[in-house]
């Protein structure tokens, strides 16, 4: 008999965001951007997962929130915490390649395209920037267009706006 895995998750109230976060036994696997509802988190959860069940859980959570907040006080460049991973090969791959880009500096879609040997596959490496299911962790807000403009981020442009900010003055 399959035992039913536990997936862990806390809401994190910072700045007037709202962030949703979700982990199993191996890691961070989710993280829901300022606003986005509860629904979502649970949604992708049960998407991307088999047998589980979700249980609210701040202490299980706190060092996952701690270090979030440390970033979002411009006192932490890098996480140390575990993730699961759960997406497609080609997704994997690319979220890897975003935790290499250097805090406080950016890159372009057809340059990971490129660094993964793809070089034609700049939207579906926009596609997996756009399905990452922990953003800010994975710091899918610092790929910008090739002309150097901010595109499409999940947040919200002023959201991506406000991180690399964030990034730029504490780098």
């Amino acid at each position: 008999m399959n035992r039913q895995e536990i997936v862990y998750w806390d809401s994190l109230i910072y700045n007037n965001w709202n962030f949703y976060l979700a982990a199993t036994k191996s890691g961070l696997c989710c993280l829901r951007l300022p606003n986005e509802p509860f629904e979502t988190l649970e949604n992708w959860v049960y998407k991307n997962m088999q047998n589980v069940e979700l249980v609210q859980n701040t202490e299980k959570m706190s060092g996952y929130c701690l270090q979030l907040i440390e970033f979002l006080q411009g006192k932490r460049k890098e996480f140390s915490i575990d993730l699961d991973l759960r997406g497609t090969n080609f997704q994997k791959s690319v979220w890897q390649r975003l935790l290499k880009i250097p805090y406080g500096e950016t890159s372009t879609y057809f340059y990971i395209a490129k660094s993964l040997n793809r070089p034609k596959a700049s939207r579906a490496v926009g596609a997996a920037n756009g399905s990452n299911p922990i953003p800010i962790i994975i710091p899918c807000h610092r790929v910008i267009g090739s002309d150097g403009n901010l595109t499409g981020y999940r947040g919200g442009i002023p959201f991506k706006k406000t991180l690399l900010a964030l990034e730029q003055f504490n780098a």
